[in-house]
């Protein structure tokens, strides 16, 4: 029996991809091993977004060579690049996205004993994120065609999932035994725009809650000007879907998110924020900005700060404008200078830290309830409507009087609070 590692980079979508890709080889009599000395074929499942994951790819691939062992190497990378890799590095064989609905009949190649052909099977899927979570792809692809991204060249167009499908796989999860499912895509709040069955992202939630076995289900990547009244409003109503909004907005000024090729402008998005707190006095927020856009000016960048302090996000991810070859704003005039683009990133992480700290200081007192998802030393660790699984956000720390097993459900009374964790112990 040979046996197979896999190394998987890049986002969540990424990782669900990784596990289909587990699981068909394991339906097919490969032992899944974790230890990538032990395999006999190692898979690189890469991205390719911007400049530093492409380099992190490159390291990796490299790196799983030197095992001198066959290498895989499929995903982001391997789609966008798959012509450049093939010239220059030709010991590795290549499945890039296009051809997952034949990965069986490629991978057959690399092994000659595969006998049965195929693509990717949610049916085989295997479950990485732990017996109590996991994530729920809805959709492959984006339209949004924002001028600095690259997700359209690699991933498509936006393409919606069946309904049927996604709440088939969601019955095969609770009856597992998970209790969490995250949904997710590049632009989830688009769901359902390419069905002809009249489903969106609202109607999909309400079939997912009628699993009962799923007890916390949260959105992630939600495109900003297609929040509706009636998705605040179901968040704000039920007690499973948790108040967490993952809103990125990668800027707040009217004429960089024009050439960004973004909806909404600076109003909209002050009144969206207002809105949601209103209606969902507990809400998480969450974002992403992006520092360095061509024409920034740090006029711009005082005027993202000044918006981030009016909004106070829970959480804010920011990363340095990255120019990619084959987006638009790869032409752009007035590229801003790297050292200055760390600057400016500098300025904005140092805003948010002094946010996040007062921000999290008001949790000081509450009792959480959620999930044990791990153990640093002597301290469990829990994630509640508060975090999100992909490391974005911080930690909550906590002690217990007693043993616990992860994926156990738990009430948490926070008594301290840090710039970007929280700290407490475990009631009855």
């Amino acid at each position: 029996m040979l046996k197979i590692g896999l190394v998987s980079l890049g986002c969540a979508k990424n990782l669900v991809d990784s596990e289909n890709i587990l699981g068909l080889l394991k339906h097919d009599g490969y032992q899944i091993v974790s230890s990538i000395g032990e395999s006999d074929i190692i898979i690189v499942n890469t991205c390719g977004f911007i400049t530093s994951s492409k380099r992190e790819s490159i390291d990796t691939i490299f790196e799983m060579l030197s095992y001198g062992k066959k290498v895989v190497v499929t995903g982001c990378l391997a789609e966008r690049y798959e012509k450049e890799l093939k010239e220059e590095i030709p010991e590795v064989s290549l499945i890039p996205i296009h051809d997952y609905q034949k990965f069986n009949e490629l991978f057959a190649k690399v092994d000659k004993e595969l006998h049965e052909k195929g693509g990717l099977n949610d049916n085989y899927r295997l479950i990485s994120t732990g017996h109590y979570s996991a994530y729920l792809k809805i959709g492959e692809g984006c339209d949004n065609c924002c001028t600095y991204c690259a997700i359209p060249l690699i991933r498509g167009h936006f393409v919606s999932r069946p309904y049927d499908e996604i709440i088939k796989e969601a019955h095969v999860l609770a009856d597992s035994g998970i209790k969490e499912i995250i949904v997710l895509e590049q632009d989830t709040t688009k769901y359902g725009i390419d069905l002809k069955d009249g489903n969106n992202i609202v109607s999909l939630l309400k079939g997912l809650l009628e699993i009962k076995k799923l007890e916390y289900i949260r959105l992630l990547y939600l495109y900003p000007d297609e929040i509706s009244d009636e998705l605040i409003d179901l968040i704000s109503k039920e007690e499973r879907l948790t108040p967490y909004f993952d809103i990125p907005i990668q800027h707040s000024e009217d004429h960089i998110l024009k050439d960004m090729n973004r909806r909404g402008d600076r109003n909209f998005l002050l009144n969206l924020f207002k809105k949601i707190k209103d209606k969902v006095p507990n809400a998480i927020l969450r974002t992403t900005v992006m520092v360095g856009f061509p024409g920034e000016s740090e006029i711009d960048v005082d005027n993202l700060i000044s918006f981030m302090k009016e909004v106070e996000f829970d959480h804010l991810g920011a990363f340095t404008y990255s120019r990619e070859e084959g987006t638009r704003s790869y032409d752009f005039k007035n590229q801003i200078d790297e050292e200055v683009k760390k600057k400016r990133l500098e300025r904005v992480m140092k805003t948010q830290q002094s946010i996040s700290y007062k921000k999290n200081k008001k949790h000081i007192g509450e009792i959480m309830e959620g999930l044990v998802v791990g153990k640093e030393k002597d301290q469990y660790l829990l994630r509640s409507y508060w975090n999100a699984p992909d490391d974005v956000d911080g930690k909550i720390y906590f002690t217990s009087f007693k043993e616990l097993k992860e994926g156990e459900k738990v009430k948490v009374l926070i008594e301290n609070a840090f710039v970007y964790d929280l700290m407490g112990k475990l009631i009855n």
